[in-house]
């Protein structure tokens, strides 16, 4: 679902049209520039909100890019609709010196229809500008402004999203009537100046200067980069007036924008009671519902003014058959409510890297809806734009997270489904023969589960299957002789892989020796780089376990010239374990490790990488065999 997100704009400033020199990249002071490929040489982003349904931003923006890695930040990129009116957009672009080369003419401007794929509708459309320039360096001013005929989001200002550009000043502004109480969130961002202005309106001012981005560092948590949040309190949105001072009052506008759009045809009233007659529990109708609906229809996005908020009425999804998530979802709670069951809508931020809710800080913060279930002490939680998806998973699409149910009572945050380390698994069962000369045939079993499911290819074609498993198997020479991919949809699916192989050169041979390692396919590569000034907490967001059991018949007449001591490694991110047993001319390879999800402080950060030091080290132990004669 594509909820309604109010896009960056630019604000006006100085004119673009002075023909004297202007922002001479001389002027920049030199450790502006080391390791930098851009600096924002000015930045002006400003709300001017008139009313609870009206406001105006606008932004400026002077960048000088110093190389082709900045390319981008040349283009001015606006999108708007029926809600969202350009006022101005304008850009000019200045050589080194700060001579203009040229202006954006209204030729210039490309002005298209904003579509996105997997849409049906939308009212979406996009200007854009492009003034980059083939030598180095030069420097581009943009700005624009537009007018919304609405107040809800006021997003998320940054004030950086690139560790690798500078800023030498700027400033945020927010403008509103007194009597609009907005709130505000600040991350490593100092008070606001606040002013009353002369038309009485109130203006809370962050200004800045010398920005040098501190570089990223991975495993950090999802704010890092200092920031503003402001929100409304009083709002409205295509004449549905709301309060977003509690998730209770937020949650009690979403659902006056879904009053009334439950409505079914009696024929599908009469299909789903018929469907669900038999069955006893909520569990049993809910996965009957669900697949009625993943059967019947499909995922469109539709992008009209307020439908990117609103549901389409249950009664069209049924008889067109496609919708979005809000409509999707909407169409399974109604046909839910028919069948006995309650169900609540569900507003959640999707994707493997989305960042936690602020509970503190009622607001916008979801892109898409589900549907929840209770359940007793458990809740079922079912994916609707899925026409694939077993029924209750939710997976790295939105589980492990906070969303907001929308009940008769309001807004309430709760937890969507969890995946810990004893769920996420990934179990593996090998037998290898081994020839004399090094070449091995081998049968693997290996079921994955939980997260892990999602690594597997279950829905292609045999031919793309096996495309897919000799592009992911991690043996370096190998054929495949037969494979099979099993789909077990379940709240916690599994996929389950076997195949036959036949295996090349696995063993190198060298005179009477013969090394082998016998990690045969899942050996970590992964070494996070070492350092000595951590500034961010270490969050690691997955935990799972891996277990390999792998058999070895090797050839008759080898004796081992070396045989590994178990390995076991411990740290507060994981555990792992490696055995090596030998029986005559039997070797059995157990390896086991678990990883742990959780926030640690940044000096522990070391501790991780020496973990997985240990780890790659175990996993690539060569195994030495002489032969007897």
């Amino acid at each position: 679902m594509n909820l309604v997100v109010l896009v960056i704009s630019f604000v006006i400033g100085s004119s673009l049209y002075s023909d004297e020199p202007k922002y001479p990249v001389s002027a920049i002071k030199e450790d502006m520039m080391k390791g930098r490929y851009a600096v924002i040489r000015d930045s002006e982003v400003e709300w001017s909100i008139e009313s609870k349904n009206s406001a105006v931003y606008s932004e400026r923006r002077v960048i000088t890019i110093l190389n082709e890695k900045a390319k981008e930040l040349a283009t001015l990129t606006v999108d708007y609709d029926k809600l969202r009116k350009i006022e101005y957009f304008r850009a000019a672009v200045y050589d080194a010196e700060g001579r203009l080369l040229r202006k954006l003419k209204p030729q210039d401007i490309v002005d298209q229809s904003a579509i996105s794929g997997g849409s049906l509708f939308e009212d979406n459309r996009v200007k854009q500008g492009d003034l980059a320039q083939n030598t180095y360096p030069y420097t581009v001013e943009l700005e624009y402004s537009v007018r919304y005929k609405y107040l809800y989001n006021f997003g998320v200002f940054h004030l950086y999203d690139d560790d690798e550009v500078s800023q030498e000043k700027g400033k945020y502004t927010v403008i509103h009537p007194k009597e609009l109480k907005l709130r505000y969130r600040l991350f490593k961002m100092q008070q606001p100046q606040v002013e009353t202005r002369p038309d009485k309106r109130e203006s809370m001012v962050w200004s800045f200067e010398n920005v040098k981005p501190e570089k990223f560092e991975r495993l950090s948590p999802d704010q890092v980069i200092p920031c503003v949040r402001v929100a409304p309190t009083d709002f409205t949105f295509e004449g549905y007036a709301g309060d977003m001072s509690t998730w209770e009052s937020y949650g009690k506008w979403l659902a006056s924008l879904n009053k009334g759009r439950d409505v079914l045809p009696e024929a599908t009233k009469q299909k789903i009671k018929a469907i669900t007659k038999d069955l006893k529990t909520p569990e049993e109708k809910s996965k009957a519902v669900y697949e009625y609906v993943q059967s019947r229809t499909r995922y469109v996005s539709v992008q009209l003014g307020i439908g990117g908020l609103q549901p389409f009425e249950a009664s069209v999804v049924d008889k067109t058959g496609y919708g979005d998530c809000k409509a999707l979802s909407n169409y399974a709670v109604t046909l839910l409510k028919e069948s006995g069951v309650t169900a609540y809508y569900a507003t959640v931020m999707t994707g493997p890297n989305a960042a936690d809710v602020l509970e503190d800080f009622p607001s916008h913060q979801a892109n898409h809806v589900i549907v929840a279930v209770p359940n007793g002490m458990d809740t079922l939680w079912l994916e609707c734009t899925s026409q694939t998806n077993p029924f209750g998973y939710l997976g790295t699409f939105t589980g492990n997270r906070k969303a907001m149910l929308v009940t008769e009572n309001g807004g309430q945050l709760v937890n969507t489904l969890r995946y810990d380390v004893d769920q996420n698994t990934q179990f593996r069962i090998a037998q290898v023969v081994v020839q004399p000369n090094g070449d091995a045939t081998a049968t693997v079993k290996t079921t994955h589960r939980g997260l892990q499911y999602e690594d597997v290819y279950t829905e292609g074609q045999p031919d793309d299957q096996k495309k897919w498993l000799q592009k992911v198997t991690s043996i370096p020479s190998f054929d495949i002789n037969s494979f099979n991919i099993t789909n077990v949809k379940d709240k916690n699916p599994a996929a389950i892989i076997a195949m036959s192989l036949t295996l090349k050169r696995f063993g190198t041979t060298s005179g009477k020796r013969i090394f082998l390692t016998p990690n045969l396919m899942n050996r970590s590569t992964y070494l996070p780089e070492r350092t000595d000034a951590r500034r961010n907490n270490v969050v690691t967001k997955q935990a799972y376990t891996d277990i390999d059991t792998v058999l070895y018949q090797l050839p008759s007449g080898i004796y081992p010239e070396f045989l590994p001591n178990p390995v076991k490694l411990k740290s507060r991110f994981g555990e792992y374990e490696a055995s090596f047993t030998l029986d005559q001319d039997k070797l059995v390879y157990i390896r086991k490790i678990r990883m742990f999800k959780g926030v640690n402080a940044p000096e522990t950060y070391n501790e991780l990488v020496e973990f997985y030091r240990g780890v790659n080290k175990a996993d690539h132990i060569k195994m030495v065999f002489l032969s007897k004669t």
